[in-house]
């Protein structure tokens, strides 16, 4: 018997290591690097750009000594927080099931899937928030500036928010309503048609070309925000904003490979099953599911936000 008060099944957390909800982009925004942390707490530079802009004086006399020159960032403490959910399966559900259909494997799914949700939401809310970023890279969009208006100039916008930052971003985070209007825009639209048309709907592929990225990240994610007991509200995890960032896959918990932001995760993702005899007349098993995560901006100067990008 197992010495954990909640003993994990290999069974059920393969089902969640392995299980993905393509709908959620935040692996995408703010990628998990690896390796697995192996603490819960643990530590992480900030660094100051300008050093890396910054030209000293670099010529040598004949018989004198090269300057020097140090390279540093600020050692900053954080730590993972758990985040996990329960379902209390009764063992009428688990005999009753039909061939090939096991209620626990679905309840682990079903369980990670909120939790994936959650974490979709955190980063959502922290990507597209104005706070986040430095006050030389955001604006706030609005009338004949919104991106949603025939008048506005996204590729002007998206082309001079990048000259401005310190490295080129290479991703374009969008929420759904802003991607549709994006694509549909004319200038969009007759820059990427030979005949100049300004009616029709670009791809995704092509954009990307057009605005020079290696990826445009859109979240299709739905969210209920009303309170439970109340009747459903349902809303779009990411909004009507847009993130250019830079984001670097190569970057780990070892290197110092510059990066907009990251996920730190502890360990794996975890899935066990415990008898739960008070419920149900023949009792139940409760299966719980989880990850021990920690979302961070590690460099805010390499993000822009437009707020408002459509109305």
């Amino acid at each position: 018997m197992s010495s954990f008060p909640f003993p994990v099944d290999p069974q059920l957390t393969g089902v969640v290591i392995a299980y993905q909800n393509a709908e959620l982009i935040a692996d995408r925004v703010l990628p998990r690097i690896g390796p697995p942390l192996t603490r819960q707490t643990f530590r992480y530079m900030k660094f100051d750009f300008a050093q890396s802009v910054t030209v000293p004086e670099t010529r040598v006399g004949r018989k004198g000594e090269p300057n020097e020159v140090e390279f540093g960032g600020t050692e900053l403490d954080a730590s993972t927080l758990d985040y996990g959910l329960d379902d209390v399966v009764p063992i009428d559900d688990v005999k009753n099931a039909p061939a090939g259909y096991n209620p626990l494997t679905y309840a682990a799914q079903g369980v990670m899937d909120l939790v994936l949700l959650d974490r979709e939401k955190r980063v959502a809310d922290l990507v597209f928030n104005a706070a986040t970023y430095p006050a030389a890279n955001k604006e706030t969009l609005s009338g004949t500036a919104q991106w949603s208006d025939a008048a506005s100039d996204p590729i002007g916008d998206i082309q001079d928010a990048r000259d401005g930052m310190i490295m080129s971003p290479n991703i374009l985070v969008l929420g759904r309503a802003t991607w549709t209007m994006l694509r549909r825009h004319p200038k969009i639209v007759s820059s990427l048609s030979g005949s100049g048309t300004t009616s029709g709907v670009a791809s995704l592929q092509a954009v990307t070309d057009l605005l020079e990225l290696d990826e445009i990240v859109i979240g299709n994610a739905w969210v209920n925000t009303a309170r439970k007991g109340q009747p459903t509200s349902l809303a779009r995890t990411w909004g009507k904003h847009a993130a250019l960032l830079r984001r670097d896959t190569l970057s780990t918990s070892l290197n110092q490979r510059p990066s907009f932001g990251a996920t730190f995760q502890y360990d794996t993702r975890v899935a066990g099953q415990i008898p739960e005899p008070k419920a149900g007349l023949r009792g139940a098993i409760r299966v719980r599911a989880g990850e021990s995560v920690k979302e961070l901006i590690t460099a805010a100067d390499l993000g822009y936000f437009f707020q408002n990008a459509v109305a």
